[in-house]
């Protein structure tokens, strides 16, 4: 059976995860969607937005090409939520093979369509896709196959799934039990007067972590290839970090994606760190509101309730905080933003945002850039071409954000 997986209209609702990657590889519960796919179901064609075709050819596994003939197609939403019992259901869907659409509320979040000439995925937008499927006049499934509907989301089933995908993990992996519940793949670094708790959950090392002395590990967590976790440092209640972090401090029940810092002092929870973000020593989040209710997000000047009494901030790709910044309950940090201070509302992308200082300013795109080959450089990647356009598009995606913040924009 064909495999694509598409991202539709709804994606711009998970800014400022999705503004520089598509909605599959979001890591939630320790899993990317398109791994957990590949892994589970065989290689994808992806139907992405025009802005990340390049970067999505070089950085995800190899599309494969659709076959023709007697090959039905399996089509997969981009934010399905990746745990492995969803992949069960996925599977389910894939083995009884009938024609169908699975819906989510108001999105396709799956649909398996009759043997026919494939479409040109490449050639696609969203409403062309969604109008495709309908078309077809396919009966509903009813299975159940939940998507991330906003940035808050990801946290949420992240908390959620986070022990059944590590089980899994386990099971498939190879893996090396070095104290109870701990496990490693490969060679890992493990500092003296290490304490581990695992009663709710594994802590799975992949290869080459370090683990500096006096630190205070908790499951689930995963840690990943090349990880640095610094010396003192306490991750409590379902953190994962992706490969090539460096983190310090306290952080608990985050997720970091791969080459982001939080290397010194101070309080990251119930977050989501985008990638190539660098947090100053002394920033903390708040992820409880004083009065302990629910947090409501703000998304573009709508409240949307989270259903969720912690939440901490969410944070878009290449943003970076100064030191003893302080961020507010449920805040949405846009990507390429220079924080400074205290964070009191939401901080659109590409801006030096210190509010408390009485300024906020636009970041013009060559800023970043430059600073995206430095960066580079210290890991030593590579700044290819995609990554520089990704950024200009970045930028002019995001455009919308500075002209509808509450503060006007000085250059």
């Amino acid at each position: 059976m064909n495999v694509i997986l598409f991202e539709d209209s709804h994606v711009d609702r998970l800014f400022p995860i999705t503004a520089g990657r598509p909605a599959f590889a979001i890591t939630c519960g320790g899993y990317r969607l398109i791994d957990l796919i590949k892994d589970g179901c065989g290689a994808a064609a992806y139907l992405v937005r025009p802005h990340l075709r390049a970067v999505v050819m070089a950085d995800c596994p190899p599309p494969v090409p659709l076959k023709s003939g007697s090959h039905p197609i399996l089509w997969l939403n981009a934010a399905i939520v990746p745990s492995v019992s969803v992949l069960g259901c996925i599977k389910q869907l894939t083995a009884a093979g009938q024609p169908g659409i699975v819906w989510a509320d108001d999105q396709i979040a799956a649909a398996i369509t009759p043997a026919a000439s494939p479409p040109d995925a490449k050639q696609m937008t969203f409403e062309h896709l969604h109008r495709y499927l309908t078309q077809l006049n396919l009966p509903r499934l009813e299975v159940d196959i939940p998507l991330l509907a906003y940035p808050h989301d990801v946290i949420r089933q992240h908390l959620k799934i986070i022990r059944e995908n590590l089980d899994h993990r386990l099971k498939h992996g190879s893996y090396r039990e070095v104290a109870d519940g701990v496990f490693c793949a490969g060679e890992s670094c493990l500092g003296q007067y290490l304490v581990t708790k695992t009663n709710d959950g594994p802590i799975l090392l992949e290869e080459g972590v370090s683990v500096g002395p006096f630190c205070f590990l908790t499951g689930p967590a995963y840690i990943g290839r090349g990880a640095r976790i610094n010396e003192h440092s306490a991750l409590k209640d379902a953190v994962c970090l992706g490969h090539t972090t460096k983190v310090g401090g306290e952080v608990e029940a985050s997720i970091i994606e791969p080459y982001s810092n939080k290397q010194h002092h101070g309080f990251l929870g119930h977050s989501y760190l985008g990638s190539w973000i660098n947090l100053g020593a002394g920033t903390c989040n708040s992820d409880l509101k004083n009065t302990y209710g629910e947090v409501n997000m703000e998304y573009y000047g709508r409240k949307v309730p989270s259903g969720m009494q912690f939440v901490g901030c969410i944070m878009g790709d290449y943003a970076k905080s100064a030191v003893n910044t302080s961020i507010f309950t449920g805040k949405v940090i846009g990507a390429g933003s220079l924080l400074y201070g205290f964070v009191t509302t939401n901080v659109p992308s590409f801006v030096n945002y210190a509010r408390s200082f009485g300024q906020i300013t636009e970041i013009p795109v060559d800023v970043l850039i430059s600073t995206q080959a430095r960066m580079f450089s210290r890991r030593s990647v590579t700044q290819r071409e995609c990554d520089i356009q990704l950024l200009h598009d970045m930028y002019h995606l995001t455009r919308r954000e500075r002209q509808i913040a509450d503060e006007p924009l000085s250059l």
